[in-house]
């Protein structure tokens, strides 16, 4: 497949191959990528006769990271700190 320049025309816009045994782990991977840059999401598969595995394309653009849904953000595991006078 054929990069166009204008995916690439400022710094952080990139295009990246994800190559695997199967569709949906390419796509899944691409897909999840998806998750912490901007991004078209995965193209639609494709096989290149001679090479091992199915390959899907996606664009970033690396200056934006999109916003998590509420449902997505989870505090972090631990133990709460209670409030502390110090000095005393």
């Amino acid at each position: 497949m054929h990069i166009h320049e204008e995916h690439v025309s400022e710094p952080g816009m990139v295009v990246i191959d994800v190559t695997a045994a199967d569709e949906a782990t390419a796509t899944l991977a691409a897909a999840e990528l998806g998750r912490l840059w901007r991004s078209s999401g995965p193209s639609a598969p494709w096989h290149t006769p001679g090479r091992p595995g199915v390959s899907v394309r996606a664009y970033l653009d690396l200056r934006h990271r999109p916003s998590p849904a509420p449902e997505e953000v989870h505090p972090l595991p631990g133990r709460r700190r209670k409030n502390r006078t110090h000095g005393k």
